[in-house]
């Protein structure tokens, strides 16, 4: 098997990723139906209502990172997913019967978002850690990158799904596929063998909690990166409202045309997936870099002045903000103490999408009061300011690491500084202190 799938080679890996192939599509397919009926059943295209649910889905992210968290630490990952899946699938399910009789009100919307954004803030840090029992600590950075190829193979395939199924047979259908299609997932957790399993050690004891907010605060390395991913995905990261509302209110076109937008840009996102399953190890530099090149390709789009154009751009966004988010989760996770990494994952996906209940209602509100443009210059302008601030900081060489010590694992460490110019990560093994 190639470098780019190795971690395919692994059985238990193997079966959860092809469990989130199906369940992906279907949660896109779910996403795009859910806005639609918010834009055009629900408000009368309404940025600010899509905007709310947006943000109610990842504001518990923010909330509740510091005890997801713990719960990622101290259960078995397994367990935990096969609980949230299960409430994923049941909540997907009401809001799509609610649909199809006809009955659905915009604060049920708002409700499901809720749980479903509960949910998912507990499912993701056990999911994101649980990587690395089913592939080792060798493979994390390729099966990291594998995640997010799956994520973009449904991202590929459910948008543009999801709009003829709307055309066809109706927004309540569409949300039932994507309650069906976590079936999928669950399956796979139940499939697998618990003993080929890479367990760590579970989390024990009180001050838990504290004790990983502790650990971040005296790792710089850590902070930089969580800044990055911070802004990104804040500001930059609202493709999922700002296309919606460029499709109907700029360019005119319907549910067809603005599911196509996401496969479109989940073309460059899986590019960029399967490029970086290829690395050995991720760098700060092509972190760098890929937020560089989303400035160029977001600010394309804010300024497109056909939907085709915006659809080329929008592939461009795909592939620099996909390498930009796979380099930092694989940068994070290698370098982190095992025990903590579920700790340290939830707050790093809090302050991923949990800054989007900060940016989402206000750039709803954005478009309604400046246009639909704005909704993407915003991300644009603020990405780029943190880009050029991150980089006069390194070039003023301050020393920045990415270290990983324990007792029973080898010592990680990427430098940045006058001795390591370039930002290539080292995976020589040093004796921990």
């Amino acid at each position: 098997m190639s470098a780019t799938f190795a971690s395919l080679g692994v059985r238990n890996y193997r079966l959860f990723a092809t469990g989130g192939v199906v369940s992906n599509t279907g949660t896109w397919m779910g996403r795009v139906a859910q806005d639609w009926l918010v834009l055009t059943q629900l408000t009368d295209h309404s940025s600010t209502a899509l905007g709310t649910v947006t943000g109610l889905q990842f504001l518990p992210f923010l909330v509740l990172a510091p005890w997801t968290g713990l719960i990622a630490d101290r259960y078995p990952k397994r367990r935990i997913m096969l609980v949230t899946q299960t409430v994923l699938m049941t909540s997907a399910a009401a809001l799509a019967a609610l649909t199809l009789a006809e009955v659905v009100q915009l604060w049920q919307v708002y409700l499901v978002a809720i749980v479903q954004g509960v949910a998912t803030a507990v499912d993701n840090p056990a999911r994101q850690t649980f990587t690395a029992e089913m592939v080792g600590q060798g493979l994390i950075a390729n099966a990291v990158a594998l995640n997010s190829a799956s994520f973009n193979l449904g991202r590929l395939a459910g948008p543009g799904v999801a709009g003829l199924l709307i055309a066809a047979y109706g927004t309540g259908w569409t949300l039932l596929a994507n309650a069906v299609s976590f079936a999928a997932v669950i399956a796979s957790l139940l499939l697998m063998r618990a003993a080929d399993l890479h367990a760590v050690p579970l989390a024990r004891g009180k001050g838990t909690i504290r004790e990983g907010l502790a650990y971040v605060r005296g790792r710089r390395d850590i902070q930089l990166v969580l800044l990055l991913v911070f802004v990104l995905g804040t500001f930059g990261m609202n493709f999922q409202m700002t296309m919606a509302l460029m499709a109907t209110t700029v360019f005119g076109k319907g549910a067809t045309e603005y599911g196509l937008l996401g496969s479109v840009m989940a073309v460059g996102s899986l590019s960029a997936a399967l490029l970086s399953a290829r690395r050995e190890r991720p760098r700060l530099r092509v972190l760098l870099v890929a937020l560089g090149g989303f400035v160029v390709t977001s600010g394309a789009a804010a300024l497109a002045p056909s939907y085709a154009v915006f659809a080329v751009a929008l592939a461009g966004c795909g592939l620099t903000a996909l390498t930009a988010l796979t380099t930092a989760n694989a940068l994070v996770q290698i370098s982190v103490d095992p025990v903590m990494r579920g700790r340290v994952m939830a707050l790093y996906m809090a302050i991923f999408m949990g800054g989007t209940p900060l940016g989402a209602p206000f750039i709803g509100w954005l478009g309604d009061v400046a246009g639909p443009r704005w909704t993407i210059g915003i991300g644009t302008v603020t990405v780029g300011v943190t880009v050029v601030a991150v980089g006069a900081l390194l070039l003023r060489r301050e020393n920045v690491q990415l270290s990983y010590a324990s007792r029973r694992q080898p010592h990680f460490r990427l430098t940045v500084g006058p001795a390591d110019a370039d930002l290539v990560g080292s995976s020589e093994p040093e004796v921990a202190r």
